[in-house]
């Protein structure tokens, strides 16, 4: 969902990578929908792993509880969110986390392109 916002809110100001430290299968179906609400299709989305590769290209990393697992290099911007996990929650629940990501990443997005 975070870079779902962050590619609509960002309009081609930003590149996104999104991957994490252990992705599921598939994007979860009620947090495709919750985003769907608000006209942002995440649907053909495919999970992927963080390699340190990634977070070496990024200026930025937001974390979500990975913890130890995700790679750490000097220099960059970390942030680590902690929120729910949409993961097995119904749509009222999932659009509440959804609503505190985009709050999260209009912020992010204001000090990037500041």
């Amino acid at each position: 969902m975070a870079a779902g916002f962050m590619k609509d809110l960002g309009q081609d100001r930003i590149e996104v990578l999104s991957a994490g430290s252990a992705p599921k299968d598939s994007i979860n179906p009620v947090a495709i929908e919750a985003m769907a609400e608000l006209g942002i299709d995440i649907a053909n989305n495919v999970p992927k792993i963080l390699t340190p590769e990634a977070v070496q290209a990024s200026d930025a990393v937001i974390t979500m509880g990975c913890g130890d697992a995700c790679p750490f290099y000097p220099g960059k911007r970390y942030e680590d969110w902690v929120l729910e996990d949409p993961a097995g929650q119904g749509i009222e629940s999932v659009r509440v986390i959804r609503d505190e990501i985009k709050k999260r990443v209009e912020t992010l997005l204001a000090e990037l392109i500041a």
